[in-house]
Parts: C-alpha cells; structure tokens; sequence
C-alpha cells in the first residue's frame, strides 16, 4: 500500500522531491508552533513527514553569521517542533540534514562515520548540528545528511551553477550528493521509516577541479577560472569563515541495502542533462 507522504519545505529539495512524487504532499505553510505542525498532520494524515524545510542564508551562508536567530528558529527550533508533533501522533520524520557539519577530513581514510561527533565552526552548521542532537536521541525518527547538492536543474541552489559563476574557486576534494540519487534514497528511507543517521552521499569523494573540468568538457568549452586557497577565500572577502570541505562514509544505508552511484559517474551522468537542459533540449 503506498504511503502518505507529507513534505514541509517548498525550497529546491523539497520541491525536487515532490515533482518525483506525484503522491506527496508539498506545503508551503510557515509554522511557527507545535500546534501549526499539528494541524498540519490532521489535514493531511501521512503516514511520514519529510522536513525539507530550513535557513540556509541569502547570498550564502555568511547571512547566518549576523542572523543568528533567524537561522536558530528555523534550524533547530523548527525542525524539533516538528519532531514533537510527530512523536505525538506516532508519524515517521525523515529531517533533512547536512554533512557540513564536518570541518577536516577524519583520520579513517573512507570519511566520517554517521556516529563519529562532529565539529561545527559556522552559526549555520552549529544550528543544523543541534537539530540533529536532539532529534537523534528520538525514535521513529531518521536524519538525512546531504551535502553540496549537484542537479541537472539549472539553480542557484546547485552546486555546478554556484562553481559555474564563481572567478574564484578553492580546489579541494569533498563528498557531494546527486539530487537523482538522493530522491531515491529520501523515498527508501520513508518506505522504510528507517531511524537514525544516514549519509546520503554518493560513494568516493571529488575535486571542485574535476567538477569544473566536466563542465569545460561538456557544459561550456569557453569556461575560465581562477584557483585560490582556503586561507584565500576569506582573505579576499569572498567568505566571512572558512568553508566546510570533507569527505562522508554512508555505512548505514549499506547496512540497509541502499545504494548510490559512484560519485565521478553520477556527475557526469547529471552535467550532460545539465547540458541539455540548457539548451532547451
């Protein structure tokens, strides 16, 4: 029997997720209590909750450095109101969360474990990372850590588009998730209801460099670009702090058969549909 599924978040993710889930439910109501969530779930009854909803900032992620409590009340504070609402009425949530939350790469040379405590520098990753604190200690509840997200659909929200339009860009190497894949995974996980952390990356890791060189390849022969360090990105204005760049191990989606392609495959797979979503093909 197919189950409900309830979206809250109408952003890029959300939306993905529900154009490739005729039967979801996508709402754009802004909450701003338990008894918002509540109602929700008794005009809707689903059977889970996807919460795609959250501050990312606008340009970028230096916002939340002066909006604190704007980024606080919409990723910690929102999603554990929705948590609440849910363990009430005993519906499944899948949050959304993020990798970001790793600054380094781990002494284990296959990357972070979903378990392995993390190290948040930026006011955006400290919210993400208490949201996932407090929802982890819950059951019927699992956390979706995404990161980078990579899609054919031209957005800013898109990692190629963010490389793309950069003069500058930092060559480092990084888990990423394919916006395909993830949808597959987010649907399995709801299938399921499956509970606790889940690193939704593709396997291996890759170069901004190899990113841009596809793009040259196949998206844009004409593309040119500077390459700076990390100390340079903030030196130069670009970012008030340091960027996130690190490398995830998905070990609990393995352990529930869940797959993904490899990283370099699904990126090229996604940047020649980007190319011909471009070109109106």
């Amino acid at each position: 029997m197919q189950k409900k599924i309830l979206i809250i978040g109408n952003g890029f993710l959300g939306r993905k997720c529900a154009e490739a889930w005729p039967d979801a439910i996508l709402s754009n109501k802004i909450i701003t209590s338990v008894k918002d969530v509540d109602d929700l779930l008794d005009e809707h009854k689903p059977d889970s909750v996807l919460n795609a909803a959250g501050i990312v900032g606008k340009p970028n992620v230096d916002w939340c450095e002066t909006n604190q409590l704007e980024t606080i009340a919409g990723n910690t504070v929102l999603p554990i109101m929705i948590a609440e609402a849910c363990q009430k009425k005993g519906v499944y949530l899948l949050h959304m969360g993020t990798g970001c939350v790793y600054y380094g790469y781990s002494s284990d040379p296959k990357g972070w474990k979903e378990e392995d405590p993390a190290n948040p520098l930026a006011v955006y990753t400290r919210s993400k990372y208490a949201a996932d604190l407090v929802l982890s200690t819950m059951p019927n509840i699992g956390i979706a850590r995404i990161r980078m997200p990579i899609d054919w659909q031209p957005s800013p929200a898109n990692l190629i588009d963010k490389l793309a339009t950069y003069k500058k860009v930092i060559d480092v190497i990084n888990s990423v998730t394919v916006v395909e894949d993830m949808i597959g995974v987010f649907k399995q996980l709801l299938e399921k209801q499956a509970s606790g952390i889940f690193h939704v990356t593709n396997p291996g890791a890759i170069k901004h460099k190899e990113i841009l060189e596809m793009y040259k390849e196949i998206v844009d022969p004409n593309h040119n670009n500077e390459w700076i360090s990390e100390k340079e990105l903030v030196d130069y204005g670009l970012a008030k702090k340091t960027r996130s760049n690190t490398i995830l191990q998905s070990g609990n989606l393995e352990a529930l058969g869940i797959t993904m392609r490899p990283v370099h495959e699904a990126v090229r797979d996604t940047l020649e549909k980007y190319a011909a979503a471009k070109k109106g093909l």
